[in-house]
Formats: C-alpha cells, structure tokens, sequence
C-alpha cells in the first residue's frame, strides 16, 4: 500500500488535490474496484471512464485521478473533497501509477518486448525457451498464456493486457526468481500506452503486414504503432544492460524500425545483408534444417517447426539470444529441443495417417501462408476448417475466404468467436469470397456452424496423404457467440474424434 501523494509523486505534471489517502491498488474498471483502490478515469474507445467515477466511489474507491480536459469533474471532485490526481494524460498515467504501485518490477528484469504482425506469440515461447535452456528463470505473457515463473497458465484476456495487470505480472515474476521476461506487444497494447513503462532492454520484430486498420485507421499508423517499442528502448532507464532492437533484414520497414531507436541493431532474414543469417535450408520431417551464419559464428541448425515460419523464428530467437549473451553451440541445441509454441503450427498425431495442423492464424496472409505450408506436405488434398471473429476486423473475410477458395481442396466455415455479432452475417461475408473464388457450396465447401461438429466433419473425410487444417483458434479453448459459449479446444476436440475413430 501506498499513499496518494507519494503515488502522484512519479506522474509527471500531476496535481493533487484534497486529503491524502492510502491506496490499496490501481484500477481502471468501475465494475471491479476493490475497496481502497485508486480508480483512473480514462477516456476509452466506446466509453468516457469519467462517467463512471459515481460507480466507482460507490464500490469504495479511495481516490480519482482525471484528466485535466475534464474541468468538470475536476472541479465537482474538488468540492465534494474526494481525493483526486490531476493529470495530463490519464492513460500514460494509469501505466506510470501501476509501475509505481508495483515499485517498478521492470527495473529488476531484463525485458523483452516482441512485435509484428505474425510470428509473435511462437518467437515469445522460443525466445523464454533458449533462455531457460541456458538456466536462466523466465517469465513471459502473450496471447497463448502467462508464466509468471510457476509454468504456462493459458487464458484468453487481452495478449498485451492493460498496465495494472501488466505490472502485476512482472513483479510476481522478480517475486519468483525470474531475471528476464518477454512480452507480446500488440500494436492495440503500444498505441494504449499498456507498456509505455515497462523498460524494454530488447526490442524484437517478427514482419510487417496488414492488420487491424479498423483500429489504427491506417497502414502508417499501425507501423508506428509497432514502431513504439523501439523507441521506447531509449525512454527506458538504465539498468546497466545494453540496449538491442533486433530486424527482420528481408522486410521493408526494418529501416523505419531502425530509424526509431540508438540501440544496437542486430538484424536477421534469408538475404545477404542480414547478420543473423540462414543458408540452404531443408525439409527435415515436421521442420527443416539449414545452415546458420552469424557474427559470433556458424553452425548447422534443426528446428521443428516447418516452413519459412520455423526458419524465421529460429532466426529471431537466435538472434534474441545471441545478444543477451548466449553461446552458440547453447542456442543450437536449444532450437533442437524446440517443440513449437501451443497451437502455432502445432500437430494432432493419434497414429492417423494423416497429419493434422493447429494453427492461430486468422487473418489473410497468416492463412495463406499456413496453407501454403500445408500444400507443400500434402500427397492429397488440403481440408482446411475455419471462421472469422464477430464485431471486428470485416474487411479480412471476404479476402479469407478467396484464399481459402484458392489455396484449399475443401472449405469447412464454422465459429471463430462470433461474440455479438450474427453468425449468419459472417458466414456470409467469407462465402462471398469461396464464390469469388469459384467455388460451389457442396462440391467445395459447407457451412457447419458449431466448430466441434466443423472438425469432426473435416476428419471423416480425411483420409492417408490428405493435411487437415484447423485455423483461427490455436491454443483457445472456447468460443464465445452473444452470451454464451462453448467448450472447444481444436487440438482437444481432433484428439478424442481421432481416438473414436481408432475405437480407442
């Protein structure tokens, strides 16, 4: 606990005003302040969180902090003797006030924040893999779980959660040992602030693409969206640690990225002008096998993931941890014992014969890329299951169902996470791209709308030399339709129709 005072002490330009009080915590949400806590009225996306500073007095609040482009309420707060920060910007506040709560755990931890459009939350598990493999305790959070230094507990918040949980989590994580931590960083938790003090050490992209320009309104705006994590490399204090941005050397923005931060750069990709570099590279069963150039020199690599993907990971992750200080040969045999992170690329093998593919991709080119992949091990046909998500993000579905038409043998539509949307009105908008695709309802594709009943469809048909893809979902173990939902792990729901199946 903390006193009010000594909390507006670390927010930069705030004001104080009425009685100083002890705070219990750090909230944002009026519907779950505790008694004691300090609540932030931040502007939201739907919903100004001035106007619900009554809700939160009348569940206990201790004290407001509001904007200071709110004269209303800092005025009425004032009169009624509440005790209030006044502050400039209430999200950089909210992350500056949790820090602080949290006696800024990020100080005691070498951070590392990992962005880009694809390829996040597999280079966070690989990164904290290579780490642990050299001994070191490891915490990380991103969308497949957190591990705050007692194993991976899967949930399905926010990847890049709001600053009080964040804050939270690493300094549970110095609690249990940890010395590093790695972070997902969406371009939704950058352009939020959700990170602004969590002192990254290492910034890591993976490749820029297309994705949420509903948000970000913008190409330009989602590239600088991503582009805060580097530069908040030269925000953060020091911690006595060298500051490193590592690059995807064959993207076109990696120079953009450059140009944010005076950290050292290590760059990585197939191309001659990546220091971190991989060269004839080979199909080696679920994975590949290429030969690895660096600055700290070469060796032959094995990783068991397929295609560019696992290529490129690979790359990333060595790159990661070259600059933290790992030795080579430890790198290499830790990228051997990768299996892959929960439902990226991830195989459902009960002895059929046939191979079967979670993955998590959900937008356009992630999907073309698995499909690709999919192609390329296929003997027979590629049966490929999946959805888009409601209330966000339409104009990747009528694109999806082009590549699904284009790529796949046979379409199944089913749930992705409709959440209040009509499934209906969905479904529709990914038909209309099969058809653009040429496709005829029947003969290439169906509409199977529980996602259970989708996959198990896709596995009857299955048969030796086909690939079935599962996509969308990965490491989720629900889907969420209006108010209710429903159980589903794809790999768990492929894993007991494939036991029936065998009559196991």
């Amino acid at each position: 606990m903390l006193s009010l005072r000594s909390l507006a002490a670390h927010v930069p330009g705030a004001r104080f005003q009425g009685p100083d009080v002890t705070v219990t915590g750090i909230a944002y949400d009026s519907r779950r302040i505790r008694a004691g806590e300090l609540f932030v009225a931040v502007p939201g996306l739907r919903w100004d969180g001035h106007l619900f500073i009554p809700q939160a007095l009348e569940r206990g609040a201790a004290a407001v902090a509001v904007q200071a482009d709110h004269p209303q309420w800092v005025e009425g707060l004032r009169e009624d003797g509440v005790p209030t920060l006044v502050v400039e910007d209430a999200r950089a506040a909210l992350s500056r006030l949790a820090a602080a709560f949290h006696g800024f755990p990020a100080m005691r931890l070498t951070v590392i924040g990992v962005t880009g459009t694809d390829g996040k939350t597999s280079l966070v598990h690989l990164i904290a893999h290579l780490l642990r493999y050299d001994g070191h305790q490891v915490g990380l959070m991103g969308t497949a779980g957190m591990d705050v230094g007692l194993g991976l507990e899967g949930w399905e918040g926010r990847t890049t959660p709001e600053a009080p949980e964040l804050q939270a989590a690493l300094a549970a994580m110095v609690a249990h040992g940890c010395r590093y931590a790695v972070v997902e960083c969406t371009s939704h938790g950058l352009a939020l602030r959700r990170v602004e003090d969590a002192y990254f050490d290492v910034a890591v992209m993976t490749h820029l693409g297309e994705d949420h320009l509903d948000f970000h309104g913008s190409w330009e705006a989602y590239r600088a969206a991503k582009g805060r994590l580097f530069s908040l490399l030269d925000e953060a204090p020091s911690k006595g640690v060298g500051k490193w941005a590592i690059l995807n050397a064959d993207d076109p923005s990696w120079s953009y990225f450059r140009s944010l931060t005076q950290a050292e750069v290590l760059t990585y990709g197939l191309g001659p002008g990546a220091q971190v570099r991989a060269l004839d590279v080979r199909p080696r069963g679920w994975g590949v096998a290429f030969h690895l150039r660096t600055p700290w020199g070469e060796t032959e690599v094995e990783v068991a993931v397929p295609g560019e993907a696992g290529v490129m990971g690979a790359l990333a992750g060595t790159a990661t941890a070259l600059a933290m200080g790992l030795p080579l040969p430890v790198v290499a045999q830790g990228l051997a014992s990768w299996r892959g992170a929960p439902g990226r690329l991830e195989l459902v093998d009960e002895g059929q014969p046939f191979p079967v593919v979670v993955d998590y991709a959900h937008a356009p080119q992630a999907l073309a890329r698995l499909l690709a992949l999919a192609r390329q091990s296929a003997r027979g046909k590629v049966v490929l299951v999946f959805g888009c998500i409601g209330g966000r993000d339409r104009h990747r579905r009528r694109p999806m169902g082009r590549i699904a038409g284009q790529m796949a043998d046979y379409v199944i539509v089913t749930d992705d996470n409709p959440y209040d949307e009509e499934r209906e009105s969905i479904f529709q908008e990914i038909v209309a791209g099969l058809q653009e695709a040429g496709r005829e309802e029947g003969r290439d594709y169906l509409v199977v709308p529980d996602r259970r009943q989708a996959i198990a469809h896709a596995l009857s048909m299955a048969g030796e030399g086909d690939v079935v893809v599962l996509a969308g979902k990965g490491h989720e173990t629900h889907v969420y339709a209006g108010s209710s939902s429903y159980p589903c792990d794809d790999r768990e729901v492929a894993r007991a129709f494939l036991r029936r199946m065998k009559g196991v």
